[in-house]
């Protein structure tokens, strides 16, 4: 049969493209901003662009990227159905409101801090779904993960961003520049790096300077007010580093010392009275973390916080940043389009470093809603945005869009906003074991033999998805397979059935009428296993 697919964007390496766009209106909506810098460069390279995706194509975009899930069949009608013009403005405001919005941003930040899931108990998650849900904007949440206030129930959870890598500081140093400001200084630790002439040891060290202090003190997350981290250079003496953040700006400070025996005596009497009441340690006069977030936020200095989860945002909704690799922003890996992405950087900060905002306007662009699907067989350069690229769901996105899939359509209608929400999160909810399940997609993408065997070998997808008590209980009250097969299609895929994908399955069935439920079983196992299942497109 012929399943509908999206082309594959074509790999391979290509040099940076610069933007046209020399004056980049700074009173313009965002999504027109993006339009202009993108349809530019394309102009610019004599590229022809995908056309914009139909609109059954756009809904299930549009729902897997905000919310985290395809979307039912009832949605996909009420959309494609509709001639209202400001329809898409009104769905994407939609989804933007829901509550799932928030799980499903706060799930994918999870997985942006753990990448290898082997951290935390989802505290951290819970946390980001709950500050997201209220709104708060990406300046605060970072001060809330750097200075954690573990008195504080809202920011509960908070704290394992730091507590869990307490263990080994200099992967904290990594982990919290690459997070926030999308620079990798690892490869500065042993000797200045030997291909990016930004980064020398005095960054990462300067860097590690205000996190060094940061201890475990009992499971609680404690701060020494003294400290002074020494390093080897590969030439000359040993060297005590200087607090320093990524411009190269040191900050002097008269705790940047050794800790006297009295003052080591009080941390640990302070340590040992926290631990018997259960509470964090006292905080020190002057905070050296605090200080890392107060001057990463500083105008000069906060580009790289803004830059980075710009990029952020961006790779997430386009499947390619502005910036490749994310953790390798330097002058020697310069943005596909720059004046864009300096341009979206200001104005995030301008506006409160507000994600949604953010979001909004990136998936309004009619650079977001272009066609997967390309006219011939050679693919533009990724770095000009002229074609989608497809995404490999998530593995949480692809356990809840199974259930959704398996579910009877009629079980999501006619229900309030509040009810069908709570549909969602429960099967978001019974869908976190069998995600656990599925690797976490990483750069150019493919299926792992882990999955292909969970889903040819193994019974748990039959037994958790392609029950009798869903869809396909209600196929077996249907008499004509060609109305069952347009059901199973439709609420897997959102689109009815082509003609050669009808004439296919039907005489599957009918080759089987003497078990046509095990057939139909086999027919969703068919559609939910295949590329345009697996793929955001």
């Amino acid at each position: 049969m012929r399943l509908r697919l999206a082309l594959v964007a074509a790999l391979g390496s290509c040099a940076t493209l610069i933007t046209s766009a020399t004056d980049l209106p700074a009173d313009k909506p965002i999504e027109a901003v993006i339009d202009q810098s993108v349809d530019e460069a394309i102009a610019t390279a004599a590229v022809t662009p995908a056309p914009q995706a139909d609109d059954a194509t756009l809904i299930r975009r549009l729902t897997l990227d905000l919310v985290g899930r395809i979307p039912t069949s009832n949605e996909v009608d009420d959309f494609v159905k509709s001639s209202d013009s400001q329809k898409r403005i009104k769905l994407v405001d939609r989804l933007l409101a829901s509550p799932a919005f928030a799980r499903h941003q706060a799930a994918q930040f999870e997985v942006m801090f753990n990448p290898d899931g082997t951290r935390g108990s989802g505290a951290l998650r819970d946390y980001l779904a709950a500050a997201l849900k209220d709104g708060q904007s990406w300046d605060k949440i970072f001060r809330e993960l750097m200075l954690p206030d573990e008195t504080d129930a809202k920011q509960k959870g908070a704290s394992e961003f730091l507590r869990t890598r307490l263990q080994d500081t200099d992967k904290l140093t990594n982990d919290v520049s690459v997070a926030f400001f999308g620079v990798n200084v690892s490869c500065a630790q042993c000797h200045d790096h030997p291909l990016v002439k930004d980064w020398t040891q005095d960054h990462f060290y300067g860097m590690k300077s205000f996190l060094a202090r940061t201890y475990d003190a009992g499971g609680q997350v404690g701060e020494r007010g003294f400290g002074q981290i020494k390093y080897k250079p590969n030439k000359g003496a040993e060297k005590a580093a200087k607090m320093m953040f990524l411009t190269g700006g040191k900050i002097d400070d008269p705790t940047t010392r050794d800790m006297t025996a009295a003052e080591q005596k009080a941390e640990k009497e302070a340590i040992e009275k926290a631990k018997k009441s259960k509470s964090p340690p006292p905080k020190p006069a002057f905070s050296a973390r605090g200080r890392l977030v107060e001057v990463s936020l500083e105008k000069g200095n906060s580009s790289f916080f803004a830059k980075s989860i710009v990029n952020r945002m961006w790779h997430r909704f386009f499947g390619v940043g502005l910036v490749n690799p994310l953790d390798q922003m330097h002058s020697e890996n310069l943005p596909s389009h720059p004046e864009l992405l300096a341009w979206l950087a200001k104005d995030t900060a301008e506006h409160g470093y507000d994600l949604k905002r953010l979001i909004r306007g990136i998936v309004l662009s009619k650079t977001y809603s272009r066609s997967s699907r390309y006219p011939t067989e050679s693919m533009p350069d990724p770095k000009l945005f002229a074609v989608s690229k497809l995404k490999p769901l998530t593995p949480l996105q692809l356990g809840v869009s199974l259930k959704i899939a398996a579910s009877d359509p009629g079980s999501f209608e006619g229900k309030k906003p509040e009810e069908f929400d709570k549909a969602i999160e429960q099967a978001e909810s019974s869908a976190r074991g069998f995600a656990s399940l599925i690797a976490v997609p990483t750069e150019n993408f493919q299926i792992g033999v882990g999955e292909a065997l969970l889903f040819s070998n193994g019974d748990r997808v039959f037994k958790e998805f392609l029950t009798d008590n869903g869809i396909l209980g209600k196929t077996k009250t249907m008499k004509d397979p060609k109305d069952a097969v347009a059901l199973l299609v439709k609420s897997a895929y959102g689109r009815l059935p082509t003609d050669e994908e009808t004439a296919a399955l039907v005489a599957y069935i009918q080759k089987r009428s003497d078990r046509p439920a095990e057939a139909y079983r086999q027919v969703l196992w068919v559609l939910v296993t295949a590329p345009e299942f697996r793929f955001n497109y």
